[in-house]
């Protein structure tokens, strides 16, 4: 596309693929600790500022569903590579998206209205529906401020657990309560709007082969809906997103039960790490599209020519496996080191997207923490 790139990195990646991938690239957060380094968004609107960046694509995680920094990308006159910043605060915090599902006609799985204020509203919520059920963190996501509880002599330890790891991992220890849905299929379909009102769905994504509710293994698409289901379910997604005028990519999440009925769960306002297994199978370039929006062009415009939505097609599966640096002969415990082997796999078909994936390259403590929930994050200059 014809487009200059700009990395940053911390301290900690100065050996990351990432940084040698883009025509300049810029450590951030000096003397900071690497997770601090990618969230200091006036370090990073500054560097944006002093080198000429029009652009910023957030990546995976940091600052992608930041609401705080979409609106300051706004003021600074630089592109947010993403949804609006009311679509960041709207589906950032899970209550308001529950709600605006409700709103939109898109079936709930049975839960709390709002928040719950205390261990009684939770005691009356299994009064009234029963066990199991599931204490859920307001904010944040990846498994983190979830408690099941499946008799009442678990509901107390439970329900101080997931306030105590809501509060330590996203800053509230605001949690709801919703009746759980046994052994569901995690189904995500993958939708991308424009500025004029025009929106698409790309099909779904099967994301069920989960470990400590964390995706490993998705495909796309599922191959256990039948056509009629596929239809009601992406075109639920594609409802809720005209309801809001969504902009730019994002994936509405839902859970199958196994009476075949399927209930809204989440968005997440930005690009996947699973997008790419979307764009074997439909042939659109995710990222692409999110570019030529942001700068302005609509879905179906002479840049970027996407077919209209009764002409989007699936052409076979396509399956993602995620590598991580873990150790399965101790519980699948994040694993430090040299890498001093490497070989990716390659042939026909296969596609490779690798972070610190290559001989030689340091894996350390710190970058595996966060290696489940956050992901490298770019500038993309436009």
């Amino acid at each position: 596309m014809n487009i200059r790139t700009v990395a940053v990195y911390s301290k900690e990646d100065s050996g990351a693929f990432h940084r040698y991938k883009a025509d300049e690239a810029y450590l951030v957060g000096e003397g900071k600790k690497p997770i601090d380094a990618y969230l200091d968004i006036e370090n990073i609107l500054s560097l944006a500022k002093r080198i000429g960046v029009d652009a910023i694509h957030p990546g995976y995680g940091f600052l992608a569903e930041n609401t705080q920094f979409a609106e300051r990308c706004e003021q600074e006159g630089i592109v947010f590579i993403g949804p609006k910043s009311k679509h960041l605060n709207m589906f950032g915090d899970k209550i308001k998206a529950r709600t605006t599902a409700i709103q939109a006609g898109i079936p709930v799985i049975p839960g709390s209205d709002g928040a719950v204020e205390g261990i009684g509203e939770v005691e009356a919520f299994a009064d009234e529906h029963g066990f199991p059920f599931i204490i859920k963190a307001s904010l944040g996501g990846g498994g983190r401020g979830m408690r099941i509880v499946r008799e009442s002599s678990e509901l107390a330890q439970n329900f101080e657990r997931a306030r105590s790891e809501a509060k330590s991992a996203f800053g509230s220890d605001e949690v709801y309560v919703e009746k759980l849905i046994e052994n569901p299929k995690h189904i995500e379909v993958q939708i991308i709007g424009d500025h004029a009102g025009n929106l698409l769905h790309l099909y779904e994504r099967d994301c069920s082969v989960q470990r400590r509710h964390q995706k490993v293994v998705e495909v796309a698409p599922s191959i256990g809906l039948s056509n009629d289901l596929r239809e009601r379910i992406c075109q639920s997604a594609l409802d809720l997103a005209k309801s809001i005028e969504y902009v730019n990519a994002g994936t509405v999440e839902f859970l199958l039960g196994q009476d075949g009925e399927f209930y809204f769960i989440e968005v997440n306002p930005r690009i996947q790490v699973e997008h790419t297994i979307t764009e074997m199978v439909t042939g659109v370039d995710i990222v692409h599209a999110q570019l030529y929006v942001a700068d302005g062009s609509t879905l179906f415009g002479p840049e970027l020519r996407l077919p209209k939505q009764e002409d989007v097609s699936l052409h076979g599966y396509a399956i993602q496996s995620r590598v991580t640096t873990e150790d399965p002969e101790n519980q699948f415990m994040p694993d430090t080191g040299r890498i001093m082997a490497y070989r990716s796999s390659g042939g026909f078909g296969v596609r490779l997207d690798a972070g610190n994936g290559f001989q030689g390259a340091v894996i350390s403590l710190i970058m595996t923490r966060y290696s489940l929930k956050y992901r490298r994050g770019r500038f993309r200059s436009m």
